[in-house]
């Protein structure tokens, strides 16, 4: 068996919003980020969701986004891709903290 299975590579991505941000701002980095699957090459999925977890352990990070990816290859493009350049100079106006895990999974 592989080593790492295509389409196994999954890309993790916590937001946590500033208190001042607005649902407006908020659903906006929703909509861009869900963009970013069309327009890169290499996203096998996306999903989203925001923090349900009644333990109160998610440290202020609200939304969760996890992409797979084709290969490590496909998201080292991703992470230089110019759409995705773009959209991360977005997030200054409402994201308080970011945090990103990238893993094969099993």
């Amino acid at each position: 068996m592989a080593a790492h299975s295509p389409a196994s590579l999954r890309h993790v991505v916590l937001f946590s919003f500033k208190n001042e941000a607005t649902a407006e701002q908020v659903n906006a980095v929703v909509a861009d980020f869900g963009k970013l699957r069309d327009a890169i090459p290499g996203i096998v999925s996306y999903e989203w969701g925001t923090n349900v977890s009644p333990e109160g352990l998610n440290d202020g990070f609200t939304h969760c986004f996890t992409l797979t990816f084709e290969s490590a290859e496909h998201r080292d493009g991703y992470l230089v891709h110019p759409e995705h350049q773009r959209f991360v100079q977005t997030l200054g106006a409402c994201l308080a903290k970011s945090l990103v895990v990238d893993y094969w999974a099993r």
